[in-house]
Formats: structure tokens, sequence, C-alpha cells
């Protein structure tokens, strides 16, 4: 129960002060008799009268505390609410050269993309996600889905060799485009995670790109690892040996694909600025949640006024009948 106008019940305050004079008064107007001895008085039981004599006091503390609650405007409230929830289309590019073997981040790139993209997967379950993985050719592992579950675990299949060597971005990024463009979903995007330059394949990047932007899709770009050398195992049948390369990426042209989509470019150097990149891309791109409450409020002030009535009412009948005073 809520009230409309809650000011009004700091009058009932204004009971303590009625009620201590009652009692004030009261024992003022007690009579007094003086006699030699109250000894025999004591068998003489009060009569049922002089017990009950408060009662009109408290039917008309009663009727003004109901006057006050009636002031106040209680009303009762009932209220629901639907909830529609708009997920969005994401479809995840991720590359699979030698080079993300690289172990600057822990164990190395590939593991590290893979751990925080599945984290990411699972704080978006209203939304559809799907996985393109790309070296010199470029395949769908998982279409767009809501069953992440199911994605995870074809997430934690994806491994390197699983395609011939090499980094086609841009048939990374066309494949995505095609697996995403026919989705329902108002907002599509795809997160495009890579450590090379595009050397492979028939289509450019910046293509892929021009092809994303007609359809509306934006394109949020990672750039993985450090720069300069770094160390990548080669299995060799002497065990693995590492083999130093130079590590570079192509950043501005993954900076110019970010912002002809409306997207924007990340770089990870470490697992924890990784994690905060896909952090900001889960703030970037919120689930689209509508929400319609409804309220309808019933007022109660008439009960208490009723019952003001019928107290103020039992009160007079009481004085002027059973506890009438005689001057």
């Amino acid at each position: 129960m809520t009230f409309h106008n809650p000011e009004y019940l700091f009058l009932l305050l204004l009971l303590i002060p009625i009620i201590f004079w009652y009692v004030w008064e009261m024992h003022k107007s007690d009579a007094s008799l003086q006699i030699s001895s109250h000894r025999n008085l004591v068998q003489f039981p009060k009569s049922r009268k002089v017990k009950l004599r408060h009662i009109p006091f408290i039917l008309r503390t009663l009727a003004i505390a109901s006057i006050i609650m009636a002031l106040a405007r209680p009303q009762a409230s009932n209220s629901w609410r639907t909830q529609n929830t708009e997920g969005i289309d994401i479809m995840m590019a991720l590359d699979l050269s030698g080079t993300m073997m690289a172990e600057d981040l822990k164990p190395n790139r590939l593991e590290a993309a893979k751990s925080v993209a599945s984290e990411f997967i699972l704080s978006r379950p209203n939304d559809n996600i799907g996985l393109v993985v790309f070296a010199r050719e470029s395949f769908t592992q998982c279409p767009l889905t809501t069953d992440h579950a199911v994605l995870i675990n074809l997430f934690n299949g994806v491994k390197y060799g699983l395609i011939e060597d090499g980094t086609a971005i841009g048939l990374g990024l066309a494949n995505a485009v095609n697996r995403i463009k026919d989705g329902k979903s108002k907002s599509k995007v795809i997160i495009l995670l890579t450590d090379g330059s595009n050397n492979s394949g028939d289509i450019a990047p910046i293509t892929a790109a021009e092809i994303a932007k007609t359809f509306g899709i934006r394109i949020y770009t990672i750039g993985v690892g450090t720069r300069g050398t770094i160390r990548i195992p080669i299995p060799t049948p002497m065990g693995i040996q590492y083999q130093q390369v130079q590590s570079e990426f192509d950043q501005k042209s993954l900076q110019n694909i970010a912002n002809m989509t409306g997207g924007k470019y990340f770089g990870a150097t470490d697992n924890s600025k990784l994690r905060h990149i896909y952090q900001e891309i889960d703030q970037l791109e919120k689930t689209r949640i509508k929400v319609h409450e409804y309220n309808k409020k019933d007022e109660q002030f008439y009960v208490f006024s009723i019952l003001a009535f019928l107290f103020l009412s039992l009160e007079v009948l009481l004085r002027n009948t059973v506890f009438r005073r005689i001057p």
C-alpha cells in the first residue's frame, strides 16, 4: 500500500499530547474522601462500567487516526511489466596463422584469444554469436547461434594447423560478412582478431570492409601481440624448437577497416589488455531490452472514512447512554 499524501501521516504525532492530556486530566479528576480506614472497601470490586470508562476516549482517538489516514489517501497498487529482449548478431573472425602460437600472451596468442572470447560469449546470453576462422583460407566453424554451450565447444576445438598457414584477412572478413548479413537482428557486429598483415586470399581487407559497410555491419578490429622479435614454437622430429621471427601487423589497415564501418580498433599486447578490450566491446554493444510497466492504483481512503464515522458514532452513542454523565 502506498499513500498519495504521505505528509499527512505526521499528524498522527498529535495523538501523543492528546493521550497525555487525557491521562493527566483523569489523574486530576479523581475524587478524594477522607476516611479512617479503607480496608473494608477492598471487598467491593470495581464495576464493569468503571473498568470500561476509557472506551469513549479510545474510540475518539481511533476516529482521529482514521481521519488522518483517509487524508493521506492510501492506495492499493497493482503493477506488472513485460520485457522484450532483442539480441545482437555477432560474428567472430579468428586468425589461425602460425604467428598466433607466439608466447608473448600466455600460454600463447591463440589460447589467450580463445579463453577471453569464451568469457565474452558467456556474458551475452541473448545474442546470436558465430565463429569464422581463417589462415590461408577461411571457413565457418560455427554459424550464428544462441546455443552458446555448443559454440564454446567448437571454439575450444580450434587449433593451429586446421588450415594451411597464411593470413587471408580479407577472405576471413568476407566469410564473416556473408554469414551475418542476412541476420534478423537490427544490430550486426564482426569482431576481427589477427596478429598479421594480409598476405593471402583474393579479397583485399578494405574491399571486405566496404561490403560490410553496405550491409550496415560494424567491425571491431583487434591487433594482438607485441611488436619486435618474438619466439614461435616449431614442431620438429627432435621436439619443439623455437624460432625467432619479427612480429608486425598492418595496424593502419585494421584502423581503416574499423573506422569505415563505424567500429573501433584495439591493440592487445597482453592477456589483461585483451580481456579489457572485450569488456569495452561488451559495453559498446548493449543488448536492447524494451520494458513496458503498468500500474493500477485503487483508492482505499473510503475504508478509513467509514471507520472514522463508525468510531465517532459509537463514541457519541456510549457517551449519551452507558457512560452518560449527570452534571
